[in-house]
């Protein structure tokens, strides 16, 4: 019997295996994979991080507990809280676990006092930013662990909803500068606060000047038409990007109408129903942030701005190759220093003192960022001086940036 002859790798111009749909001779059970998955989620449950920011008395804390109908905002979480308007912006967060029929779900809301209650509010967003780009780091460092956790703590922010002031104008400088900003690394979900006290004249027009601010700003809040999966998905976000942003109003306590107990503020008008479409646009934002975009929220944090943050710090550390493009970080708050590979100095505890340290750094960069640098600050090509993060580089941290100095 002769031997078959060995089988050799595929012509190049053989044809492509055929691909497609197959019709099944009977019931195989793939479909049960969902109910898997929902047998895992209900045992495990789930993270959802949140974030509310806007100057006060805009109502956050309340549409907090109407949007998850529990006392889950940081006021109602402080017996005898007194709220005091902070001299600069703080960043608080509480974490609740809230279930319904079976279902956990691990809830962070972020709460900013003090933004935008200054006399001066030049970069009152810096916190704000700092925190988001915490969180990023904070898992990015759990990720690159060689024996990391199997379930890594998520405490990255998945949606920012920024509450509009009812001023019926149009929107302020602070207002298009934050939402410029964050949008970049996060999703900015805009929303008139407090839209009772608008007519329903006021509020359309308010919304179309938002509208035209957002576009001719080149501000793209969430959801962005870039991240739409199919022609279904670019349906449905259509329609909410026409409705964005969303009158609101917030109401925890529930009154009467008709026999029927409803969320709602009671004037000496009426009652305002925040749950009927008539009234206000809370169940949209309520279906948006919970009902049909929940998961979507989630997944394009991890895939869009959280990708961005961990291939900034993968090229800061790792310095690309002569003639590659050198990417900055998201929102391109600061320029990168870039140190040549395998010549980074060894951890400072080698060093006798900070000038010594410095005079290594400044010896091996020199060649590539000019001469006539300052001992503490290096001169960028654009003629910024830029200081260097000397916190990180005494800890060693190979994953360093410059920041802007102090003019």
């Amino acid at each position: 019997m002769e031997d078959e002859p060995a089988r050799g790798p595929p012509p190049l111009n053989a044809p492509a295996p055929v691909t497609g749909d197959r019709e099944l001779f009977g019931y195989v059970g793939i479909e049960a994979v969902l109910d898997q998955m929902r047998i895992k989620t209900m045992k495990t449950g789930f993270e959802f991080n949140i974030m509310v920011v806007g100057q006060s008395g805009l109502g956050k804390s309340t549409m907090v507990n109407t949007l998850f109908k529990s006392k889950v905002s940081r006021k109602s979480s402080c017996p005898g809280y007194e709220e005091r308007i902070p001299k600069t912006v703080q960043l608080l967060s509480v974490t609740h676990v809230i279930e319904e029929k079976g279902v956990k779900m691990k809830l962070t809301v972020t709460d900013t006092p003090g933004f935008g209650d200054q006399i001066n509010n030049q970069n009152c967003w810096e916190p704000i930013l700092e925190y988001i780009n915490d969180q990023y780091e904070r898992y990015l460092r759990e990720e690159i662990l060689i024996n990391r956790k199997r379930k890594i703590p998520d405490t990255r922010v998945h949606a920012c909803v920024y509450f509009v002031p009812p001023t019926g104008h149009w929107l302020r400088p602070l207002d298009l500068e934050f939402m410029r900003r964050l949008n970049k690394i996060t999703n900015v979900v805009p929303v008139i606060a407090k839209a009772d006290t608008l007519t329903l004249e006021e509020r359309a027009e308010f919304k179309q000047r938002i509208q035209k601010d957002l576009k001719a700003h080149g501000i793209h809040v969430y959801p962005q038409e870039d991240f739409d999966n199919d022609a279904d998905d670019r349906l449905l976000n259509d329609k909410i990007r026409e409705k964005i942003p969303f009158a609101v109003v917030g109401a925890d306590k529930e009154h009467q109408v008709n026999g029927k107990k409803v969320l709602g503020r009671k004037t000496k008008w009426g009652i305002i129903e925040v749950e009927n479409p008539a009234h206000c646009e809370f169940p949209l934002l309520r279906d948006l942030l919970i009902r049909s975009h929940l998961q979507d929220l989630k997944d394009i944090t991890h895939n869009v701005h959280y990708e961005q943050y961990r291939v900034y710090r993968l090229h800061e550390s790792n310095p690309p190759a002569k003639g590659e493009k050198k990417i900055g970080p998201p929102g391109d708050r600061f320029p990168v220093l870039f140190v040549p590979r395998g010549q980074f100095p060894r951890p400072p505890t080698l060093f006798q003192d900070l000038d010594h340290f410095f005079g290594l750094l400044l010896s091996v960069t020199r060649k590539d960022l000019g001469a006539g640098v300052d001992r503490r600050s290096l001169l960028h090509g654009d003629g910024r001086s830029q200081t260097v993060n000397t916190s990180r580089l005494l800890t060693g941290d190979p994953l360093f940036a410059s920041h802007p100095a102090e003019e």
